[in-house]
């Protein structure tokens, strides 16, 4: 059922992506409805066994190939006394760890934290600027859906889809929970959230000290709200970089259709620069709750 669409230019295909819902195009058989619009969902592109492939899942695998063939050819370009890019990545990296340093506040400790926190950031910036070439979201297949053909994009940004964004966060967090763990200790990292020290004190400090009865259940409440904390950590992540970048595709889309040419190229410039800055909000704020998980101290 499905007939491939194809698009003459990224400027035709972008006008084409932004006639939102239920647009009329004519066709060789009659008048039918074309429908296009920009969907919260990823959709599906093809079947892999039991894995079904999204377009977003798409962009995102490509994202990762990016990141391995460039990793892999800056590692074999490596040397001693660094040169031209090399030069150039170490300068960047260190102004990295300089702002990381002002989060950790050891040098040491951000050595030990930025490959895990810069990988979520090369893997966002580099999913985030790939929704933004030509053709992302503007060449795919027509198919009939409810009775309508419908438009479905071949490719999308991976960090559009909530479920990349999700799938992120989640990781982010619960690798945080690991790094609090290997940290501090199990026990006294289980006693941040369910703080059974604190109730076992009551009986024991009772008579020396009568306010316990009072302050130690407020202990123990406060651990039970950190664990709405860590959902709201997932929540606060995903449908930040989720919206961010959805809606800077939906701002192009209808830059794009009200006119074509030279109009998008500032919204263009802008969506770069949002999606360096949501990549680096994202890799900040984890490196943020991995900092705070491997602290000793109660919070």
């Amino acid at each position: 059922m499905a007939e491939t669409h194809s698009t003459s230019t990224g400027i035709e295909n972008n006008k084409s992506q932004s006639e939102a819902s239920h647009d009329t195009s004519s066709s060789a058989t009659g008048h039918e409805e074309l429908v296009h619009e920009h969907t919260l969902f990823a959709e599906p592109i093809f079947e892999l066994g039991p894995l079904t492939v999204t377009n977003s899942l798409l962009t995102s695998w490509i994202a990762v190939c990016i990141i391995l063939v460039i990793g892999l050819a800056f590692r074999a370009q490596l040397r001693a006394v660094p040169k031209k890019l090399q030069n150039i990545v170490e300068m960047v990296m260190e102004k990295f760890l300089e702002i990381f340093d002002a989060v950790t506040g050891s040098r040491k400790q951000s050595i030990k934290l930025a490959p895990f926190v810069m990988s979520f950031f090369v893997l966002i910036l580099i999913n985030n600027w790939l929704g933004l070439i030509p053709g992302v979201g503007s060449i795919g297949q027509v198919v009939m859906h409810d009775g309508h053909k419908t438009f479905i994009p071949f490719l999308r940004g991976g960090t559009a889809d909530l479920n990349t964004t999700l799938a992120l966060a989640s990781i982010a967090v619960v690798a945080s929970h690991i790094f609090g763990v290997v940290a501090v200790g199990a026990w006294t990292y289980l006693n941040k959230f369910i703080n059974i020290k604190a109730i076992a004190e009551i009986p024991k400090k009772f008579l020396k000290d009568p306010t316990i009865i009072i302050v130690n259940p407020i202990k123990a409440f406060v651990g039970l709200i950190e664990i709405i904390g860590e959902v709201a950590k997932v929540a606060s992540l995903s449908f930040r970089l989720f919206g961010n970048i959805f809606a800077g595709e939906v701002l192009l889309a209808s830059m794009a259709a009200i006119i074509a040419f030279a109009v998008p190229i500032p919204f263009m410039f802008l969506e770069i620069i949002v999606g360096l800055i949501q990549a680096l909000i994202f890799a900040i704020l984890v490196l943020i709750y991995v900092s705070i998980s491997t602290t000793a101290e109660e919070h």
